[in-house]
């Protein structure tokens, strides 16, 4: 509920005095029984903070056409053993607006945690921070530019530990709004120490890694707002590369055929599957 209540009070356009009456009336939250939002009693669901919250959000904003997309998730990432375990929520891009360029590098819309010192890792756990930088370019073009994800590369330094990625907006990119371009969509991997293969892991999985295994995630960039001027060229605009091939903006393609197209655009020696966002019963996937 917090992502619906915060996004009508995010979209207003003029500024309104805190405390204010309006303000604390009652909101109604109307979900359909058995939907993505209001689940039967005893399904098993998780990640309704960390991802639900996040895409949510995206939905209402758009809906008030007040924001492009942000990054859509948290990125959360975990390793461990049977004697420790390490959990973080990895930052993004967020949307752009209509007169402001999204911010890079940031959680978006929902979040209470702050990720843990490099130092401070690398001292408690058997694992190595290769690069943590900004993912650059990977927010969409226009007027008013998104911003971008991060890139974070973690080499392991022990065998027998397992790794678990739980992200969104791995195929269907952070929409742009008003003619800018959609965000460039994440990207997770795992670069095998002892074969040397790389690995695409898709948005939700679970490895078992050995000594010099790297992971490598690449989180989305937010959407832009506005398209550009004419005669005007965005020199940083390569959100396209990894995603143009994942685009569901032909609603005819399947499920498979996206996913088919996405991992044709990874190098010949990237394998694995990437995540749809959601999929309906009859398996098309819907973007959104």
């Amino acid at each position: 509920e917090r992502g619906e209540l915060l996004s009508p009070l995010s979209s207003l356009a003029v500024s309104i005095p805190h405390p204010h009456p309006t303000t604390h009336r009652p909101v109604a939250i109307v979900h359909r029984a058995g939907s993505l939002l209001s689940p039967a009693a005893g399904l098993a669901i998780c990640a309704g903070n960390v991802l639900t919250s996040m895409r949510l959000t995206d939905v209402i904003l758009r809906a008030f056409r007040a924001q492009a997309a942000s990054q859509g998730c948290m990125n959360n990432f975990t390793f461990g053993n049977e004697h420790f375990g390490y959990y973080e929520t990895i930052a993004g891009g967020c949307g752009a607006g209509p007169g402001w360029h999204g911010t890079s590098g940031v959680q978006c819309h929902m979040t209470n945690t702050r990720i843990t010192d490099v130092e401070v890792l690398e001292r408690r756990f058997p694992v190595a921070v290769c690069s943590f930088s900004l993912r650059r370019g990977s927010g969409g073009a226009g007027e008013w530019r998104g911003g971008d994800g991060v890139v974070r590369e973690v080499e392991i330094l022990a065998d027998g530990v397992t790794a678990t990625l739980l992200t969104e907006r791995r195929v269907l990119r952070p929409f742009g709004m008003r003619g800018g371009r959609a965000g460039a969509a994440g990207r997770n991997t795992l670069s095998r120490a002892a074969s040397g293969d790389v690995l695409g892991l898709g948005g939700k999985n679970r490895v078992r890694c050995g000594k010099g295994d790297v992971i490598k995630i690449e989180t989305p960039g937010g959407g832009g707002w506005g398209a550009l001027l004419p005669g005007v060229v965005d020199e940083e605009d390569t959100a396209g590369v990894w995603a143009d091939a994942a685009s569901s903006t032909d609603a005819s393609r399947s499920t498979g055929e996206r996913r088919a197209q996405a991992g044709g655009a990874l190098p010949s020696r990237l394998r694995g599957t990437p995540s749809v966002a959601l999929s309906m019963p009859g398996g098309e996937g819907v973007e959104f």
